[in-house]
């Protein structure tokens, strides 16, 4: 399973510092957001530039490029891999008409036939080939694409509804030709065998969607498949209004026609859980995709491929996840955890994770909290962050770093109990050294911060993600954590943490 950080907002900022930091608590991925109308001439304008060939990555304004081509290029040399994420804001000359009076969303049916040409100009750009006009080598190869992000969301993709029949879907119709047009840019430009994702679904929707509202993830991706509520295959005008196949012989094309939603290397997801524990729902809905409803998702995704013929399983991507904290976050509706509670949650969600064969990822959004964070009511401070606008690290800093859970927290004496943990620098260290690396088990008596070492488990591949899962027996009720070192002679680290010794959050023991 891979660990991935979204923080472009802090990547935009600081490329390398942000880089290096990432490095240094074992980042192995990052996702990053490029944003169609950033790139794109004249993105205010209805019409593009004369002569522009959108395919052409030249053919863009040199500037628009240099912060991601900075990024790409910083991420590459410090071993990052980076997971691209092309999505709105669309330049206005690639939206559709019939966008309400006073609204101004820049996501109002983006022209997929524009779209597409967007991705082949990204797919010759992160070629490994392409060195752009003044440069003297070649750009990175990027070779993990995921597609838009959180179509099933108003602000991300609208109309959600056909217009004139708001409770018709229409944004799983506009997200399956976008799909469809990346896929053919990306197999045209050499990455037909890069991993490919779609879906980036928010897990929540309402049952009547509108305009600008959310729809829940599993109508959504039924209406893309052009499927029932049964799982059948839409007819007639319900099938048309979908744009969808209104014949059983269409239906029967709708496989080939549509590669992306058979042959794509998985589906991501955002499975946040809001405040709640990261194992159950407060209110669970069959149509929500959050991590405490993932098999609602797995379950779907099967029959998705079984109404067409297709035995694939798709893996899930987690692509998006944290907890918001109070403080510094706070909202008068939404009871937003402690720090505490969040390291305790972020440890638990990816031990549930990393049970889930399906599940190949696991998300921390964000790095940093944004500034909005400090103000109460701003939805735009989404403060789930490991560390505070200010850089303080939070709970959740030590939590990532040194993932640590128990399933079982009490026993009997002399019986053992499950531990399980990640040491997630040590990917690098093993990379960089060539040496396995040494997790220590540590214990501390109830009442006392005395800690000894139980048990050392070694790492000695850097494939595992540097996951372990063991059992130890505790001699008496206290505290656990986990302590691993910076390697003293890795050269790629800075200087002051080399030796460093980082510890994980305590975790308690209850031994009768």
């Amino acid at each position: 399973m891979e660990s991935i950080v979204e923080a472009d907002p802090s990547l935009m900022s600081d490329p390398l510092g942000t880089l290096s930091r990432l490095r240094l608590i074992g980042v192995q991925q990052v996702r990053l957001s490029i944003y169609w109308s950033q790139i794109a001439p004249s993105p205010q304008s209805r019409r593009p530039p004369r002569h522009f060939d959108a395919g052409d990555p030249a053919a863009y304004p040199p500037a628009n490029w240099a912060i991601w081509d900075t990024i790409i290029t910083a991420a590459a040399a410090d071993g990052i891999s980076i997971d691209l994420d092309p999505q709105g804001t669309a330049p206005r000359w690639a939206l559709g008409r019939g966008e309400p009076r006073g609204a101004t969303n820049m996501n109002w049916e983006p022209s997929a036939a524009d779209f597409g040409r967007f991705m082949h100009a990204l797919g010759v750009r992160y070629s490994g080939h392409y060195t752009p006009p003044g440069a003297s080598s070649p750009l990175p190869r990027v070779s993990f694409w995921s597609v838009w992000n959180e179509p099933d969301y108003g602000p991300s993709l609208a109309p959600q509804g056909v217009p004139g029949h708001l409770t018709v879907e229409n944004s799983p119709r506009m997200y399956r030709n976008l799909v469809d047009a990346a896929w053919t840019a990306l197999h045209q430009t050499g990455h037909g065998s890069d991993t490919f994702l779609f879906g980036e679904l928010a897990p929540r929707g309402k049952p009547f969607w509108g305009v600008f509202s959310g729809m829940k993830p599993l109508p959504f991706l039924r209406a893309m498949y052009c499927l029932d509520a049964r799982y059948r295959p839409l007819r007639g005008a319900a099938a048309a209004i979908r744009g969808c196949p209104t014949t059983a012989a269409g239906s029967r094309r709708f496989r080939a026609r549509n590669p992306a939603l058979f042959e794509a290397t998985g589906v991501s997801d955002h499975p946040y859980m809001r405040w709640y524990p990261p194992n159950r729902e407060a209110q669970p809905d069959p149509d929500y995709s959050t991590l405490g409803t993932i098999a609602n998702l797995e379950q779907a995704l099967d029959r998705l491929q079984r109404a067409y013929g297709s035995r694939a399983r798709l893996p899930i991507w987690d692509t998006e996840f944290g907890y918001i904290t109070d403080p510094p976050k706070h909202h008068d509706q939404y009871p937003w955890v402690s720090p505490a509670t969040a390291a305790y949650y972020i440890n638990w969600a990816e031990y549930i994770s990393w049970r889930d064969p399906r599940i190949r990822s696991f998300d921390q959004y964000l790095l940093y909290d944004p500034e909005a964070a400090l103000k109460a009511n701003d939805w735009g401070g989404f403060a789930s962050g490991l560390l505070t606008f200010t850089g303080a690290q939070k709970p959740t800093y030590s939590a990532f770093r040194l993932p640590l859970y128990l399933p079982v927290s009490a026993t009997r004496r002399g019986r053992s109990l499950e531990v399980w943990g990640c040491a997630r620098p040590a990917t690098f260290a093993i990379l960089d050294t060539g040496s396995p690396q040494s997790v220590e088990i540590q214990f501390a008596p109830a009442g006392t911060r005395r800690f000894t070492t139980l048990r050392t488990v070694t790492i000695s591949s850097a494939r595992s993600g540097c996951y372990f899962d063991v059992r130890v027996a505790f001699p008496a009720s206290g505290l656990v954590r986990l302590a691993w070192t910076y390697p003293t002679l890795d050269t790629e680290l800075p200087a002051p943490a080399r030796g460093f010794t980082a510890y994980s959050r305590l975790a308690r023991v209850s031994v009768r």
